[in-house]
C-alpha cells in the first residue's frame, strides 16, 4: 500500500509541478499580445497561412461560426478518408471499407475530441486512416479546445476574443506539435514501435505462427495522450504491450494525460491577470480529482468478487483485468486521471473494476470539470463558476459579480443550460437504451452491472471521454448513431454557451472591485465552488448511480 501511495503522489505531484512552467509557455504561445506588442512574432505568419479569414479580431458570434465551420470541414474530410480507405495508399495490410454508421460514429468521435472507438484500430484502419485521418484530428480537435479557452480568457480580461483561425494554429504548431515530438521520442525510448511496414508473422516458442500488428504507434500515442484524445492505435488501447510496454512508458503516458489540462488553468490565470484565482481553481480541481484517486485505489484494494468461489488467496487486491507489469495501483489511478481529463484511454479493463471503483471514473465524467479536456475542462469549470457566483450573490443580497462583470439571469440561464444538457444526454440516452432492444440485446451482463455498462457508454460519449466498460456489443447501427450524435452535441454546446456568456458580459460596463466584492482568491470562494460542483453533480446523477454501481456493490454485500 505504501508503494501505491508513493506512485500516486509521484505522478500527480510531479505533473502539477511541471504544469506551472508549461502554463507560462501556453500563455506566451496562445496570447502573446496580452495588451502589449506581440512577443513571439508568429501572428503575421499565421495570418498569412489563414488568409483574409485570419485577419482582425472576431466577435463571439463570428468566433463560434468560424469554430463550427472548421469542425464541419474536419468531419467531412475524415469521413471521406474512412469511406475510401480501401482505395487510398498506405494500406499495406489491405484494410477494407467500414460500415456506414461506424464511419459516422468514428468521424464524430475524433472530431469531437472523444475518440470513442467501436472498432479495433489494428483490425479496421489503414495507416493513412490512422495518421492522415484520426491522428490529424487528435491535433486539431485538441487545438480547438485550447483556442476556445484562450478566447474565453481574453473576453473575461476585457479584451477582444481574438481570431479563431490564428488561435487554432497557435495551439497546433506552438503547443501540441512540439510537445508531441518530445513525448514520442520518450515513448520510442521505452519501446513503442514506429514503422510504416505492415504486420509481421512470428513463430512462438510453441511453434505456432502469429500475426503481429504494428505501425507508427509512438507518434499516434503521443498526441493521443497530450491532446486528451485517448483513441488507441490497437484495440486494447494502452493495455496493449506495443502501445504501453513498460512501467516507464506507463509513467510518461499518465503524466502526458494530465499535463496540458493542468497547465491550462495557469494559462487562464495569466491571461486574465489573476494567478491567485487560478491557484484557487487548481486547488479545487486537485482536491476533487485527488479524492477520487484515493477512493479508487482504496476500493480496488479489495479482492474481486469474480474469484470469490475459487480456492485462491486474495490478499493483493483486485488484479482482474490489470496489466501486472504496471503494478496494482496504476490501473485505478489511470482510470481516474483519464476520466478527469476527458482522455478516455485505458491501461486496465474498467469493466473488471470493483463496483465502487468503477463509479469513480463515472463521477469524473459526470462532473466534467476537473481538469477536463485540453482547454474545455477550464471552460466547463467556468459554467460552474457562474452558477456558484450567482448563488453566493443571492445569499448575501448583493449583485453577483465575477472579475468585475455583473452576472445576471441571462448568463446563469446559459450556464445552467450547458450543465443540464450534459445530464440530459447521459440520462435520457441511458433510459432509452436500457428499456429497448437497442441496449438490452447488446449487453454481456444483466442486472446492475449491465445497467452500468449502458450508463458508462452514454456518460463517456457526453463527456467527450471515449473510455468504456467494454462488456457491451456497441458496434451496432443504433449505438453508432446515438453516441455519435451525443458526442457532437455534447462537444459544441458547452463551448458555444460559455462564449455566449462572455459576449453578454462584455456588452456591460465592468465594475471596479471593492472590499464588498466577493473575492475569488480565498478559501470561501474555493468552498463555494466545490459545493456547487458536488451539489449539481449529486442532484443530477445520484439516482442513476444507485441503480448501477451502488446497487451492484450492495448486491455483493448480501
Amino acid at each position: 500500500m505504501v508503494q501505491a501511495i508513493l506512485f500516486v503522489v509521484m505522478i500527480i505531484a510531479g505533473t502539477a509541478l511541471l504544469s506551472w512552467p508549461l502554463g507560462r509557455y501556453l500563455a506566451w504561445a496562445m496570447d502573446p499580445a496580452a495588451g502589449r506588442k506581440d512577443r513571439n512574432g508568429f501572428t503575421g505568419l499565421f495570418q498569412a497561412i489563414g488568409g483574409s479569414a485570419s485577419t482582425g479580431d472576431q466577435t463571439w458570434k463570428a468566433y463560434v461560426f468560424s469554430l463550427l465551420g472548421f469542425n464541419i470541414v474536419m468531419f467531412m474530410v475524415v469521413f471521406a478518408v474512412l469511406a475510401f480507405q480501401q482505395d487510398l495508399p498506405f494500406n499495406p495490410d489491405g484494410k477494407q471499407a467500414l460500415e456506414g454508421s461506424l464511419i459516422y460514429n468514428t468521424a464524430a468521435s475524433f472530431t469531437s475530441n472523444t475518440n470513442l472507438q467501436h472498432y479495433s484500430g489494428e483490425v479496421s484502419m489503414s495507416y493513412l486512416s490512422q495518421l492522415a485521418g484520426l491522428m490529424w484530428l487528435q491535433f486539431v480537435s485538441a487545438a480547438v479546445g485550447l483556442a476556445a479557452l484562450a478566447a474565453l480568457a481574453r473576453g473575461l480580461a476585457g479584451r477582444a476574443l481574438g481570431n479563431f483561425f490564428v488561435d487554432v494554429q497557435r495551439a497546433t504548431f506552438l503547443v501540441l506539435l512540439p510537445l508531441a515530438l518530445i513525448v514520442s521520442i520518450l515513448l520510442l525510448l521505452t519501446g513503442l514501435p514506429m514503422t510504416f511496414e505492415g504486420s509481421i508473422v512470428a513463430t512462438t516458442l510453441e511453434g505456432v505462427q502469429q500475426t503481429i500488428a504494428r505501425g507508427p504507434v509512438a507518434a499516434f500515442v503521443a498526441i493521443k495522450q497530450l491532446g486528451t484524445n485517448g483513441g488507441g492505435f490497437f484495440g486494447p488501447n494502452s493495455a496493449h504491450p506495443l502501445e504501453n510496454p513498460t512501467f516507464w512508458s506507463n509513467v510518461v503516458q499518465t503524466v502526458s494525460i494530465i499535463l496540458i489540462p493542468m497547465a491550462c488553468v495557469w494559462m487562464f490565470g495569466r491571461i486574465i491577470g489573476r494567478t491567485k484565482h487560478a491557484a484557487v481553481l487548481f486547488a479545487v480541481m486537485l482536491v476533487l480529482m485527488g479524492a477520487r484517486v484515493v477512493a479508487s485505489v482504496g476500493f480496488e484494494a479489495e479482492p474481486t468478487h469474480a474469484f470469490a468461489s475459487l480456492p485462491i488467496t486474495q490478499d493483493v487486491g483486485n488484479l482482474e483485468g490489470k496489466e501486472l507489469r504496471f503494478g496494482a495501483a496504476a490501473g485505478p489511478l489511470w482510470s481516474v486521471v483519464t476520466t478527469s481529463t476527458s482522455n478516455g484511454s485505458v491501461n486496465a479493463m474498467h469493466d473488471s473494476l470493483n463496483p465502487l471503483t468503477g463509479m469513480m471514473p463515472m463521477i469524473g465524467m459526470w462532473l466534467n470539470e476537473d481538469f477536463g479536456g485540453v482547454g474545455v475542462g477550464m471552460v466547463n469549470m467556468f459554467m460552474y463558476i457562474i452558477v456558484g457566483v450567482f448563488i453566493a450573490g443571492m445569499m448575501i443580497g448583493r449583485t453577483p459579480e465575477y472579475l468585475g462583470w455583473r452576472v445576471e439571469a441571462k448568463e446563469v440561464k446559459f450556464a445552467m443550460l450547458g450543465l443540464l444538457s450534459h445530464g440530459f444526454f447521459i440520462l435520457v440516452g441511458t433510459a432509452i437504451f436500457a428499456v429497448t432492444p437497442w441496449g438490452a440485446d447488446t449487453l454481456a451482463n444483466t442486472g446492475p452491472h449491465g445497467f452500468s455498462e449502458i450508463l458508462y457508454e452514454f456518460t463517456s460519449a457526453a463527456a467527450n471521454n471515449g473510455s468504456g466498460f467494454e462488456g457491451l456489443g456497441d458496434n451496432t447501427v443504433a449505438w453508432n448513431i446515438a453516441t455519435g450524435t451525443v458526442m457532437l452535441l455534447a462537444r459544441f454546446i458547452p463551448i458555444i454557451l460559455p462564449l455566449a456568456i462572455v459576449g453578454s458580459l462584455s456588452a456591460k460596463r465592468r465594475a471596479t472591485e471593492s472590499s464588498g466584492t466577493l473575492s475569488v482568491e480565498d478559501g470561501t470562494f474555493a468552498g463555494m465552488l466545490t459545493a456547487t460542483v458536488i451539489i449539481v453533480g449529486a442532484l443530477t446523477f445520484f439516482p442513476a448511480a444507485t441503480l448501477g454501481p451502488i446497487a451492484e456493490h450492495v448486491m455483493f454485500m448480501n
